[in-house]
């Protein structure tokens, strides 16, 4: 069932359903503020992974650093956060890979005061006049 607040475009909201499909994806991302957890994950981190279980395209979303895509698949931004935070990304820059805009260009969108809110309100208002 689609949700109303769906269609708002650019925005992936952290609801209880997301909370329940991204649970394990979300325990091994906090996991990672401990630094017995870190090296064990840096050391070989598909066996790291395998303590949790996560579906294969959360797994997969992991491994290559999906950012976007492990929000579609239930993780929190602060926890995924840590996972960016592990590899040297901080949550700046991780914005910017996420909008594709970079670092200083997104920046300075946020010091602009945000994105514009014409055509960003709905997705259903885009295309009418």
């Amino acid at each position: 069932m689609e949700k109303e607040y769906e269609d708002i475009p650019g925005t992936l909201v952290f609801d209880a359903d997301r909370s329940r499909e991204g649970y394990h994806l979300n325990q091994f991302c906090i996991s990672l503020r401990l630094r017995v957890n870190r090296d064990k994950f840096h050391q070989d981190e598909e066996a790291y992974l395998n303590a949790y279980p996560m579906s294969p395209e959360q797994r997969e979303a992991v491994l290559k650093r999906e950012w976007n895509r492990l929000l579609e698949l239930g993780g929190n931004i602060y926890y995924t956060s840590k996972l960016a935070a592990n590899d040297g990304i901080n949550f700046q820059n991780l914005a910017g890979i996420m909008t594709g805009m970079g670092r200083e260009d997104y920046r300075k969108m946020m010091l602009d005061g945000g994105r514009p809110i014409e055509g960003n309100r709905y997705k259903s208002e885009w295309g009418k006049e």
